[in-house]
């Protein structure tokens, strides 16, 4: 008879996703692993299958958190600038950057698993900012001549550039400059 799990399966996610972010993919060994989640190598093998599955079900748990931050904020009473100030300002305080933007660059061009995950996940915030930005235009707060999906698109990109230039050591004060710059586009 099997011994039943003694660990917090979701805690043990929660962990890997943090040394997966901290290091990528490919540098989070396994003991890396064993040493954040607390489980030792055959717990992790029985429970995720795979380092690879691990991952996913990281990356996953990754994207569903921030995915709901970002309609928390764009669902808001907020005027539209000032909920996608809100959003550039996340990108300056972290400075560990961002899962998605690692993994984007480490490992999509080569994992087409991964590389669909990323893609659906850029898909929910595409729509979620074009439909705050042509909201934002209906109600006069973006110049009606914008295009919603242009600058939904220029907002991911600058997000996504800060989140590098932050893991990279940019100053905080770079980053505030990149927010207010991206903010003049509006």
């Amino acid at each position: 008879m099997a011994r039943p799990r003694q660990f917090d399966e979701d805690r043990a996610v929660e962990a890997a996703m943090r040394a997966f972010w901290d290091a990528g993919y490919e540098a989070t060994s396994t003991a890396d692993l064993c040493t954040a989640t607390g489980l030792g190598r055959s717990s992790i093998y029985n429970t995720f299958a795979s380092k690879h599955d691990l991952f996913e079900r990281a990356l996953r748990r990754y994207t569903t958190g921030k995915n709901a931050e970002l309609a928390e904020i764009l669902d808001g009473e907020a005027p539209t600038r000032q909920k996608v100030r809100t959003l550039l300002r996340q990108a300056i305080e972290d400075a560990r950057g961002c899962l998605v933007v690692n993994t984007l660059v480490e490992l999509a061009p080569r994992d087409p698993v991964v590389a669909e995950m990323l893609r659906r996940d850029h898909d929910v915030r595409f729509a979620a900012l074009t439909a705050a930005i042509e909201s934002g235009i209906r109600a006069g707060e973006i110049d009606r001549g914008k295009d919603p999906q242009a600058l939904a698109r220029f907002v991911i990109a600058t997000i996504a550039g800060m989140r590098v230039a932050a893991r990279s050591g940019a100053a905080r004060q770079e980053l505030e400059q990149i927010a207010e710059t991206a903010l003049s586009a509006l």
